[in-house]
């Protein structure tokens, strides 16, 4: 009897478990509330790629020589591995903060303009070379492909702003394809609704 009770019980955990998994990734409610959450909550890895991609932040000066703003002069911080903090910075928040900082406390030619360009390589070009010997015939010669996100002028007032390489890229491909232009117009638009997402709403004049 006993046993019985423990499984009933161990079953309703587990399932009721999941079930509160699935309804706070559904309403965005609480599902990055405790690393725990990691294990029930329904996200399986949506967020990766199969490109690595670096954030390079320069300076261009009136005489045409570029400088690189980031890591600043007096050091770099690296929270994680070998990786610059700046690098994690995937939605391009935070470049234009970083460059005015840098600007501000180095001395320096005046700037024309300020760039945030991202590289992108594909993520098989890291793996050591015997590793690669034995899963490619080809020989290992890494492409990196080169994007301009953003541009700013000296203050750090943005001028110019172009989605990552891989968002354009997969634009790039709809299109250029006939076939998916045709099938979007006449297919109804979907829109993505999360119930427990914090909005604000417009200000009265």
């Amino acid at each position: 009897m006993i046993k019985r009770w423990l499984t009933g019980f161990g079953i309703t955990a587990y399932l009721g478990t999941l079930l509160f998994g699935i309804v706070s990734h559904a309403a965005n409610f609480q599902d990055g509330s405790h690393p725990s959450m990691y294990f029930i909550v329904w996200d399986m890895f949506c967020g990766w790629s199969a490109y690595e991609t670096r954030t390079h932040i320069v300076g261009q000066g009136v005489s045409g020589k570029y400088y690189e703003l980031s890591p600043g002069p007096w050091g770099d911080y690296q929270p994680y591995s070998n990786i610059s903090r700046h690098h994690y910075d995937s939605f391009n928040l935070n470049p234009q903060t970083i460059a005015v900082n840098c600007l501000k406390h180095t001395a320096h030619e005046p700037m024309t303009r300020l760039y945030v360009v991202e590289e992108a390589w594909a993520k098989k070009y890291n793996l050591p070379e015997s590793l690669w010997k034995h899963r490619y015939s080809e020989p290992k010669e890494p492409y990196s492909y080169f994007h301009v996100r953003t541009v700013m002028t000296p203050e750090g007032q943005v001028t110019g702003n172009a989605v990552s390489w891989l968002s354009y890229q997969t634009n790039f491909t709809i299109s250029d394809n006939p076939r998916l232009q045709r099938e979007s117009q006449k297919s109804a638009p979907m829109f993505m609704v999360r119930p427990m997402s914090e909005t604000s709403s417009p200000s009265a004049n």
